[in-house]
């Protein structure tokens, strides 16, 4: 018997004594305390143990991830759902960027849910929002409700945002969102070339894209909307 488990029936027997007001007649039964004890110390090793198989896959699959860019956009839905069930992806720094401000937004060719082109380079002289989304993450579809205020508000003024989806499933998981959402601006599936294009590492991830086409802000996380509707307004007065 080591040392540490020494130490740790001893606490735990004199911790239960204590509690205890004592009987004259009342006699210590050793053999069901330690089997008591033995009991509750295997119930927290194979709690320990449940850990780790959760956390070696979890470090496996991140080293993937850095390892083997092609499926990267798998291993993340995965992550996301595993850590991040029912709770909306955290905030990350505004300050954590993969396209440099001034740098030309990469140009692409989609169609959108209704079969309509959508082409970034079709949009100078506009102010673009272009959000990288999926039905199954919490944070994107709690931003989605402000880019669709915005649409509403700064669509005459040469505003438009553009929604790149990147559910695996495609538009049958995507089109039921659109319409339950109301999203009022373009949204095209993207694919694993455009996210190699523009960095995507987690999502949401958002750009803003000014009148000549270059990337003026890059939020990685949910964006802050105060700061968002700020830099679209400054851009806009440009």
């Amino acid at each position: 018997m080591d040392k540490n488990y020494e130490r740790d029936l001893k606490q735990w027997v004199d911790e239960k004594l204590a509690t205890l007001a004592l009987a004259e007649t009342w006699q210590l039964d050793t053999e069901r305390a330690l089997a008591r004890f033995k009991e509750r110390r295997s119930r927290k090793e194979k709690k320990l143990a449940i850990w780790r198989w959760i956390t070696v896959p979890a470090l496996a699959i991140g080293l993937c991830l850095v390892a083997l860019p092609q499926p990267r956009l798998s291993v993340l839905r995965f992550c996301q759902q595993l850590a991040c069930r029912n709770v909306n992806s955290p905030l990350v720094s505004a300050n954590v960027k993969t396209l440099i401000d001034g740098q030309a937004a990469p140009d692409f060719h989609l169609k959108d849910a209704w079969g309509r082109d959508v082409q970034i380079s079709s949009f100078q002289g506009k102010v673009v929002l272009l959000n990288f989304w999926a039905t199954w993450c919490g944070g994107c579809r709690e931003e989605i409700p402000a880019f669709i205020e915005f649409q509403d508000k700064y669509r005459n003024r040469g505003f438009t945002a553009i929604g790149i989806a990147m559910d695996t499933e495609g538009w049958t998981k995507v089109k039921p969102y659109l319409k339950t959402s109301k999203m009022n601006y373009p949204v095209v599936l993207g694919n694993d070339d455009l996210a190699k294009q523009y960095g995507l590492g987690s999502m949401p991830m958002t750009y803003l894209i000014d009148r000549s086409g270059k990337i003026a802000a890059t939020y990685v996380g949910l964006v802050d909307r105060g700061n968002c509707e700020n830099v679209i307004s400054r851009l806009l007065e440009k």
